[in-house]
């Protein structure tokens, strides 16, 4: 059996230290795919094979609303913050407040985030630099990717002084980069992640047994570790 997945970045931290047991388990194999999430939410518009979601609690609720999610299938995972995060080992800046967040900016050779129009960090993250009043006067710095994992793997290999904001999740699960700490406040963005099984599902009952598992109280220490604010 083949159960397929269509996820945001955010809980691939999640999903594949529980994968092997799953598999095991119930003798199938996940097929997982983790991008922005308003990429995998036009995935699934267009037909890519899926049982399951996980993307923003808003977006699974539409999916519902439209038909493509099944109604009461909706289990929220825990809230998900946007932080700052540098090369590993390199010098934590401060960002405290919007003139220590446009004094790190400034400082760094080359500014890494998300896809400013389909990812959730990336879409705010770019509204921060525009308050901030940096979107021009940084735009040759900018180093943008499909998502956030991608971006955080792509500053890892970087050299030079460079920095980086995506969310929290996909900061963590990153070899190579370490998280300085969330946005300030002013700046917060704290999205509420959720599953859902797709009205098209072909293993609907396989489905609902990854979504147990995903959201069973066991798991509640590998959300927290990484990254899950539980609701």
């Amino acid at each position: 059996m083949d159960l397929y997945l269509l996820s945001g970045g955010a809980a691939a931290g999640l999903v594949h230290p529980l994968k092997a047991q799953f598999e095991a388990k119930h003798g199938c194999k996940l097929h997982g795919t983790f991008s922005a999430v308003g990429a995998m939410k036009e995935a699934l518009l267009q037909g890519t094979p899926c049982d399951v979601v996980i993307l923003s609690q808003s977006l699974v609720q539409g999916l519902i609303d439209s038909g493509h999610v099944k109604a009461g299938s909706l289990r929220a995972l825990g809230v998900v913050k946007t932080g700052i995060a540098v090369k590993h080992g390199t010098t934590h800046p401060e960002i405290t407040t919007r003139t220590d967040l446009q004094a790190a900016f400034r400082a760094a050779e080359a500014i890494y985030f998300p896809d400013p129009k389909l990812a959730t960090a990336g879409i705010h993250f770019f509204k921060v630099l525009q308050t901030l009043g940096l979107a021009v006067e940084l735009a040759d710095r900018f180093r943008t990717f499909p998502n956030g994992a991608t971006a955080m793997k792509e500053m890892a290999l970087a050299s030079g002084p460079v920095i980086g904001c995506t969310q929290v999740t996909e900061i963590k699960y990153t070899e190579g980069v370490d998280l300085v700490g969330v946005l300030p406040q002013e700046f917060e963005l704290a999205t509420v992640y959720a599953l859902g099984i797709s009205s098209q599902a072909k293993q609907p009952d396989l489905a609902q047994a990854f979504s147990d598992a995903l959201t069973d109280a066991s798991t509640k220490p590998l959300r927290i570790a990484g990254g899950f604010e539980l609701i």
